[in-house]
């Protein structure tokens, strides 16, 4: 299978290696082209923890034209801000129709990005879809290293019509393919992306650490502590109630920690200090994102 993964950061890396290392042909398309040159160099990605190993791959490219070469799958691993330029760059310079699963969707992404992709091209018609998650615990180290902490289990994935959702991942490679399940909706991939309790509230509460430029903390591990977690679950509360509103009732995060990772805990807080792979997840180090 030919796979185009858009974005060489965190989970790129890991995406890219992983899929690689299954026996698939994968083109590495980052925009900043400085950012991979080793890579375009030489095309091999050293790997160590849930994912070990020196995976070498097909090739990167800074250039999306050779990036959207007949792929038969296009996976995206770029923040949600930049959804809304990669659909417009894809659908300028994508000559076929194929598959793009969004990694992750955040919230409600792929109805953005099939917006925006429609808006500059009609004549081929794209399938997109969203994950609830990436799949990866991981961080890039340098640039063609990453560390991949682990695989996450039951991601949810979902398209427009749920009902599609079994067949995308009959369609993802196998390396991949298990640690996706079908949502019931797109709902259950938007407002289920734990992403928005986790990733938000507790960088702001913790500003004035992140931008200590002589301290680095365990995101997590430190970062999230009694009280911050206490807000975080009446965050929760509320986005679990709006699914509810929305009959797409979704798993709490405290709920998808323990599923996702198998660990146990009566309080989020509990299950944030339990999960090992959190315990080695640096804070970013800095606000401007």
């Amino acid at each position: 299978m030919k796979v185009t993964v858009i974005g060489a950061g965190n989970s790129g890396l890991a995406m890219a290696a992983h899929i690689s290392q299954g026996g698939h042909q994968v083109t590495l398309w980052n925009r900043t082209r400085s950012s991979i040159t080793k890579l375009i160099d030489q095309p091999v990605i050293h790997c160590d923890g849930a994912i070990g190993g020196h995976i070498p791959f097909h090739r990167a490219t800074a250039d999306i034209q050779i990036a959207l070469e007949n792929p038969d799958l296009v996976l995206i691993t770029t923040p949600a801000y930049a959804h809304k330029d990669l659909a417009e760059l894809i659908a300028k310079n994508i000559k076929k129709e194929t598959l793009i699963l969004l990694n992750p969707g955040r919230t409600f992404g792929a109805l953005e990005f099939r917006m925006i992709y429609e808006r500059y091209n009609q004549k081929y018609a794209q399938v997109i879809a969203e994950a609830q998650t990436i799949i990866y615990t991981c961080r890039r180290t340098g640039a063609d290293t990453v560390h991949v902490v682990a695989l996450k289990s039951g991601v949810l994935l979902s398209t427009f019509n749920a009902s599609e959702n079994p067949g995308i991942i009959a369609r993802l490679p196998d390396c991949i393919r298990g640690f996706f399940i079908p949502a019931g909706s797109m709902i259950e991939t938007s407002i289920g992306n734990v992403g928005m309790i986790l990733h938000c509230a507790p960088l702001l509460l913790n500003a004035g650490w992140t931008e200590n430029e002589t301290n680095i903390y365990k995101y997590y591990y430190d970062g999230i502590t009694p009280t911050i977690s206490a807000l975080l679950e009446k965050l929760d509360h509320e986005r679990i109630s709006v699914s509810r509103i929305l009959n797409h009732p979704v798993e709490t995060t405290r709920e998808w920690l323990k599923r996702t990772y198998q660990i146990g805990g009566d309080t989020l807080y509990e299950c944030l200090q339990n999960n090992e792979a959190y315990k080695k997840i640096d804070a970013p180090k800095t606000m401007q994102h």
